[in-house]
C-alpha cells in the first residue's frame, strides 16, 4: 500500500500534464457567435457618418437581402475585405456599413485608398449597435433577409472564396 502512495504524486502530476497537453494542443472555439442570427435586427437608429449619405436605421433594412458589415478605418482585416465587397457589390448585393468608433474624415479616407461598396454608414461612435448586433469585433458582415431578419452572420474578413456562399444565401432568402 506504502507503495502506491508513493507513486501517487506522480500519477497526478502526469494526468494534469496531460489535461494541459491536450488542451494547448487543441483549443476550444473561441469564436462569439450572435444571438440574434435568426431573430429580427434589433432597434437601430444611427445618424450618418458621412454627409454624402444616410445613416443607417433597422426600419430600411426591410425589403430586399442585403448585407450589414461592421467595419473600421483602423481595422486592418477590413482593408483585406475591402475588394470582396466591391465584388458583391458588382454582383448587386446592397452593403449597408456600420462604422465603429471612428470619423468621417479616417472613414473617407478608407473609402478612398480601397473603394466604396456602402449604401449607408451608420455612425457608432461607442460600439451600442454593435453590442445590439451581438457582433464581437471588426469585420463581421450580417446577412439580412427581406423581412429584416439576420439570416446569417459571417465572423471576420470575406475573403474570395466566401463570396459564392454569400450570393448563394442572400439569393435563397429573397
Amino acid at each position: 500500500m506504502r507503495r502506491l502512495l508513493i507513486w501517487a504524486p506522480l500519477a497526478l502530476f502526469a494526468l494534469v500534464f496531460a489535461l494541459v497537453a491536450s488542451g494547448l494542443l487543441k483549443p476550444g472555439d473561441r469564436t462569439i457567435h450572435s444571438a440574434m442570427v435568426g431573430k429580427p435586427v434589433p432597434e437601430l437608429a444611427m445618424k450618418p457618418l458621412l454627409a454624402d449619405r444616410p445613416g443607417v436605421a433597422s426600419a430600411e433594412l426591410h425589403g430586399k437581402p442585403r448585407l450589414l458589415n461592421v467595419f473600421a478605418s483602423w481595422c486592418i482585416p477590413c482593408i483585406a475585405e475591402a475588394p470582396q465587397l466591391l465584388k458583391l457589390k458588382q454582383a448587386g448585393v446592397e452593403i449597408d456599413a456600420i462604422a465603429i468608433r471612428d470619423t468621417p474624415e479616417a472613414v473617407q479616407a478608407f473609402l478612398a485608398r480601397n473603394g466604396d461598396p456602402y449604401a449607408r454608414i451608420g455612425d457608432d461612435p461607442t460600439g451600442k449597435a454593435q453590442i445590439a448586433l451581438g457582433s464581437s469585433g471588426v469585420p463581421e458582415t450580417f446577412l439580412i433577409d427581406a423581412q429584416g431578419r439576420i439570416i446569417d452572420q459571417h465572423i471576420g474578413d470575406i475573403r474570395a472564396d466566401d463570396i459564392p456562399a454569400i450570393l448563394a444565401k442572400l439569393e435563397a432568402a429573397k
